[in-house]
């Protein structure tokens, strides 16, 4: 018999559900359905309701269809209110002490989806933590420019998610004054984003990166891009206009004017990757001029956030195994040739080869090329950028027995603390070591709690953790990377 739990949110009472020593309450709406006149428009606060709203199963999501997009499992749900937060806490009720973690999902701002599994709170109730997973609107209906639309809806969204946190988490056990927000791959993106946003900055007090690409498109660029999306689709660039367009309409028109039909197996990898690691993605946060006044970097450098601690940090193979499978092949083709397609020329290239000698055959030299340009060097530039702000580094470096490389996601069950969850052993392995999964998850509650991870900052002669069955700090830890830093 299942037993159930109440809460009070400031739109009316929510019903969740225990589940051995912590709650979860599950599809909570923060914002009215992006629908008719508010699809384009900027989030709206949830109206209240009557009675006692069920919160026992994950609300609709934005992610639309197959959720199998990246290697985590995150699941589509169909309907129309698709704003929503899930709360997974020990302390229903309590008195609003408990340190708060957000999460941010990732998928290149145009997949993910909150309702994974991997993202439920249950290890980080367990160690204190009240967890909160956010959706917000993907693709074009969230970051796509449209003449007579607010810009930088899915950031609105993140922002709103962070309010309704703000105003109700203390009725679920959590202190509103110490909340730490969290993203992995675009969502590690968004952490950075909001970093950098003024208007943001009452709203949390820490910030953690995971995988984190950073990068905001220029408003000219973002221009550009919801035009041509609009002639392709053959209606007016306007809010009306791009309405008419039911949600599968708008989605084969998007994956046709951004080069992602079929994804990264439907084109040509090696253009696909020149132009993300040049030109970023083509859809997301854009620097507006007002809600994002200028670039994430020169926000950071600026002192924005720079009271607030960060831990950031990689992969060591976040995209090497895009290369893995053409192994064979590329082995006949010089890696400083392909390197050069890719853009690293001359003196940079010879010194970052120099640099990573360790790194053998030209698909794993491709590997480390794009994880270090596309996620090393970001992070490198934001702890950069903070000077003496705390900051803390990270590298995760094991290595699954499933595809032999340290990629992009793997680290995700390891900081949730979830191993034995399904899909895991996909990933990682049927034994992946539950000891490295004590220390990322320990030293990311450290984080939460107190503000430190435990390790030495970045500060401190540029150290970086190293994650693998026997960790280590290793200073001077970016000199691998040095050469690739414009």
């Amino acid at each position: 018999m299942t037993d159930f739990i109440e809460a009070q949110t400031t739109a009316g009472r929510v019903r969740g559900f225990w589940r051995g020593e912590s709650a979860a309450f599950l599809g909570i709406p923060f914002a009215e359905p992006p629908i008719g006149e508010l699809r384009f428009a900027a989030p709206v606060p949830h109206k209240p309701w009557e009675g006692i709203r069920d919160a026992l199963e994950h609300g609709a999501t934005p992610q639309r269809g197959n959720g199998e997009i990246t290697l985590i499992p995150e699941p589509s749900v169909e309907g129309e209110s698709t704003l929503n937060v899930n709360v997974f806490t020990p302390a229903p009720g309590g008195t609003g002490g408990l340190p708060v973690l957000v999460y941010i999902h990732g998928g290149g701002y145009f997949s993910g989806s909150p309702a994974s599994p991997w993202y439920d709170g249950a290890s980080f109730n367990r160690d204190g933590v009240v967890t909160v997973s956010v959706s917000y609107r993907l693709g074009f209906d969230g970051f796509g420019w449209i003449e007579d639309a607010p810009h930088n809806r899915g950031v609105r969204d993140w922002l709103l998610a962070l309010e309704w946190v703000r105003d109700n988490i203390a009725n679920f056990g959590g202190d509103p004054s110490r909340v730490t927000i969290v993203g992995q791959s675009a969502g590690g993106g968004a952490v950075f984003t909001l970093l950098g946003m003024p208007a943001a900055q009452p709203l949390f007090h820490s910030a953690y990166s995971i995988s984190g690409a950073l990068g905001a498109l220029t408003l000219e660029a973002a221009e550009q891009l919801g035009r041509s999306l609009a002639a392709e689709a053959g209606v007016a660039p306007t809010r009306a206009g791009l309405s008419t367009l039911s949600e599968e309409r708008l989605m084969k028109v998007q994956n046709k004017v951004t080069g992602m039909e079929g994804g990264l197996a439907g084109g040509n990898p090696m253009d696909m990757l020149n132009g993300m690691i040049n030109d970023g993605l083509k859809l997301g946060p854009v620097i507006d001029g007002e809600l994002i006044p200028v670039s994430t970097i020169e926000a950071i450098r600026s002192g924005v956030g720079g009271d607030k601690p960060l831990v950031l940090g990689t992969t060591d193979d976040e995209f090497s195994m895009i290369f893995a499978e053409a192994k064979d092949k590329l082995k006949w083709i010089p890696a400083n040739f392909l390197l050069g397609k890719l853009g690293l020329r001359g003196r940079a290239r010879s010194a970052y080869r120099a640099a990573n000698r360790d790194v053998k055959g030209t698909a794993a030299v491709l590997g480390r090329y794009v994880t270090d340009k596309m996620f090393l060097v970001a992070a490198m530039n934001v702890a950069d950028a903070r000077g003496t702000a705390p900051t803390w580094l990270y590298r995760f470096a094991w290595r699954s027995p499933v595809s032999g490389f340290a990629g992009h996601c793997l680290d995700v069950p390891f900081f949730f603390d979830c191993l034995s969850l399904d899909r895991v052993a996909v990933i990682a392995g049927d034994n992946p070591p539950q000891s490295l999964a004590d220390e990322i998850h320990g030293d990311a509650v450290s984080f939460v709690e107190s503000g430190d991870p435990g390790w030495p900052r970045f500060t401190e002669g540029h150290a970086v953790r190293v994650f693998d069955l026997q960790s280590k700090t290793e200073s001077n830890g970016t000199a691998a990377v040095r050469a690739l830093v414009a």
